[in-house]
């Protein structure tokens, strides 16, 4: 929900604000929540994430990663046998298939290096804008915003944007928050979803910017954002995670 009548500059003035108070909160460095040792390790770690939380991910890469070692090694991968080894992170079959293709598209067109534009990470097999940007973020120091589930809620909810589509959002956000913010607006939007702008129960007396967001306290549209949430997660357990990442 966008602030009615407020203009572009006392926006401007209010992501400063909150990006300061982000920053002392958690850290001016953005903190990676996904382990890799490098470009193709952190791109397969983000196709696990999808529906599945940063922790479960990591349990699962720490064996993942020292059983095969390289990018020929998920190539030439059995099948039946990766799906096994990802069962946990959830929509195996999928993530399974497309990591293996992944890894060969590597090979076969970018000779084994993780494309750095945006157009070349989503034609990837299982890559789409969430995925891309984390790695033009992360890997390349590329200014680019990441739009997850968290990050989509609580900006919305903070003003900044109006939308339940993630690219939708995303593209806003591009408007609304200077670029030099791009990279850590994730991180640490992502931290105060998860602790405090929760999506079912969110701790707006606790918060630290609640006297810089139109949704504190206001109940009818924290109910909005918690039916949008709830429709998504309707809407995607009947697709079968076919929505690249």
């Amino acid at each position: 929900m966008f602030i009615k009548g407020e203009s572009k500059e006392k926006r401007t003035e209010r992501v400063h604000e909150i990006m300061k108070r982000l920053d002392a909160h958690y850290g001016a460095e953005p903190p990676i929540f996904l382990k890799h040792n490098n470009a193709w390790q952190l791109l397969f770690a983000t196709i696990l994430s999808a529906q599945c939380t940063d922790e479960r991910v990591n349990k699962v890469t720490e064996k993942l990663f020292k059983k095969y070692t390289d990018l020929m090694a998920f190539a030439n991968a059995d099948l039946l046998e990766l799906e096994e080894d990802i069962k946990s992170t959830g929509f195996y079959h999928n993530k399974a298939k497309n990591i293996k293709a992944c890894a060969r598209d590597l090979i076969e067109r970018f000779q084994g290096v993780v494309p750095d534009s945006i157009e070349e990470l989503t034609s990837l097999p299982g890559v789409g804008r969430k995925t891309g940007n984390l790695i033009l973020g992360h890997i390349y120091d590329k200014n680019a915003i990441v739009v997850d589930t968290h990050v989509k809620r609580v900006s919305n909810r903070l003003g900044l944007a109006e939308s339940n589509d993630p690219t939708e959002t995303e593209y806003q956000l591009n408007d609304t928050v200077p670029e030099e913010y791009w990279i850590r607006w994730n991180t640490h939007i992502i931290s105060l979803g998860r602790s405090y702008c929760k999506s079912a129960s969110p701790d707006c007396d606790g918060c630290f910017v609640n006297d810089l967001c139109p949704s504190c306290g206001r109940e009818e549209i924290l109910q909005a954002t918690r039916a949008g949430a709830t429709d998504r997660k309707s809407k995607s357990g009947k697709t079968g995670m076919k929505r690249k990442m």
